[in-house]
């Protein structure tokens, strides 16, 4: 697959959250989980996300992965228990989108940290996954991850 980077000015973007340590198998139970309880959350504070779902990756430890996920929501909220309000961060960023199955994201990655050395940009540590279709509806093979690398 070919991947196209580019370089966005993203707003800062208030969100809810879990963050959490689990290994790369468990990711979709962990995943589904997080978005259930935020969503439920969300429901009892009488507010919806006001765009995609993600997960930030804090490592890439396959075995130990230090993520947050959560989604994006118009006004700061209040955080309970384990969800916790905080944000995505503003400023400069490289996407690259990722097309198919989501164990098949790793060339978005890789073309991206080829742009970063291209172009002399230095990455912030985190990686952001959204994630712009639901899998339950949609085929393995159409599923579109966007891979966002904030720069310093």
């Amino acid at each position: 697959m070919l991947y196209q980077c580019e370089l966005v000015n993203r707003s800062t973007q208030p969100t809810l959250a879990i963050r959490t340590r689990t290994a790369v198998q468990n990711l979709p139970q962990v995943v589904g989980q997080a978005y259930g309880a935020i969503m439920q959350y969300a429901g009892s504070l009488g507010v919806q996300p006001c765009g995609a779902p993600f997960v930030a990756y804090h490592n890439m430890d396959m075995q130990d992965l230090d993520i947050e996920i959560g989604f994006p929501f118009v006004q700061e909220l209040t955080g309970h228990g384990n969800i916790q309000a905080g944000e995505i961060p503003g400023g400069k960023a490289v996407t690259c989108m990722h097309i198919g199955p989501y164990d098949q994201v790793g060339g978005a990655y890789e073309a991206v940290q080829k742009w970063v050395e291209a172009n002399n940009h230095i990455p912030a540590g985190v990686a952001f996954e959204f994630y712009l279709n639901d899998p339950q509806t949609t085929p393995p093979s159409e599923l579109q991850t966007q891979v966002v690398f904030p720069l310093k």
